[in-house]
């Protein structure tokens, strides 16, 4: 039989052969995608190396002339996986679909002072539980969450300096996209933070964030929290509602920081231009 008419075996699939480089990147995409796909654990223990090989489709040699040991990979996994951890933010389109329907559903409510309070906690209360639910099932922000756990069972030295410093970096963008997000918000309200608490947009979104997160490791373990309603009425609401756990929590820190701009004189263009901006809204840039 002529080799060209023979079946094709792995090798034959590559074609040629891989650079070390080449191998080293296609192993750490191939793990990085097996973990996207059920997210990370607080170890590595559940990824097979040699599963890895397998999925990366590249020859086992080149793999142990580039990691002698599986330690060595698994290090520079780990080193990737927080490079490419940048944590989404809520999906802004969504968001923006919730905005205009309350707003729609309520425009009477601008005409006030405490219809337009209560139209805010009303955003509040339905965002906070949409955010939460997209969050709460996203292997992306497990993977992230299970990072922070994970670089802090590292040996002291450089590999645990490498991620720490990386993941700061992606905190810090992520708190500040969060909160050029709740200043957009509070602006469009006529809402302003508080001067006597001395705080500013980040301080509210790391409270925010971190309000989230605890809520997601605690359903991950505890899954009724995820569903737990209780019908009140908080924060100003002008009727009874169903609050999720992440709304009261949510709200509850949005009423404490901010405050009606008292230099905003609410006239009929006000509340036009904002019916307006709303119809009209889009998000600040990443």
């Amino acid at each position: 039989m002529d080799r060209s008419d023979r079946a094709p075996t792995g090798l034959g699939r590559r074609g040629r052969r891989l650079s070390d480089e080449e191998t080293a990147q296609r192993m750490l995409e191939a793990a990085m995608a097996m973990i996207s796909r059920t997210g990370l654990t607080v170890s590595l223990d559940h990824l097979s190396f040699e599963d890895v090989i397998r999925e990366a489709d590249v020859a086992r040699s080149a793999v142990y002339r580039r990691w002698p040991y599986k330690d060595l990979f698994f290090s520079e996994l780990v080193t990737e996986l927080a490079r490419a951890a940048i944590p989404s933010t809520a999906d802004t389109e969504a968001i923006i679909g919730l905005i205009k329907r309350v707003v729609g559903e309520h425009r009477d409510r601008l005409d006030t002072s405490q219809g337009r309070h209560a139209l805010l906690v009303e955003l509040f209360r339905q965002a906070a539980l949409q955010d939460f639910q997209a969050l709460y099932g996203s292997a992306e922000w497990r993977t992230y969450l299970a990072l922070h756990a994970t670089f802090l069972s590292l040996g002291e030295g450089g590999l645990r300096e490498r991620i720490q410093e990386i993941l700061a970096r992606s905190e810090h963008g992520f708190i500040t996209r969060v909160a050029m997000a709740w200043e957009h918000i509070a602006t469009l309200f006529g809402y302003r933070l508080r001067a006597e608490l001395g705080s500013t947009f980040e301080t509210v979104a790391t409270l925010v964030s971190a309000t989230a997160r605890g809520l997601i490791l605690m359903a991950l373990s505890t899954p009724d929290l995820a569903d737990h309603r209780v019908q009140a009425q908080p924060f100003g609401a002008t009727t009874s509602a169903d609050w999720s756990l992440p709304a009261l929590g949510i709200a509850g820190i949005a009423v404490a920081f901010l405050e009606p701009d008292p230099t905003i004189d609410w006239d009929s263009q006000r509340v036009a231009a904002v019916q307006e901006a709303v119809n009209s809204l889009t998000m600040p840039p990443p």
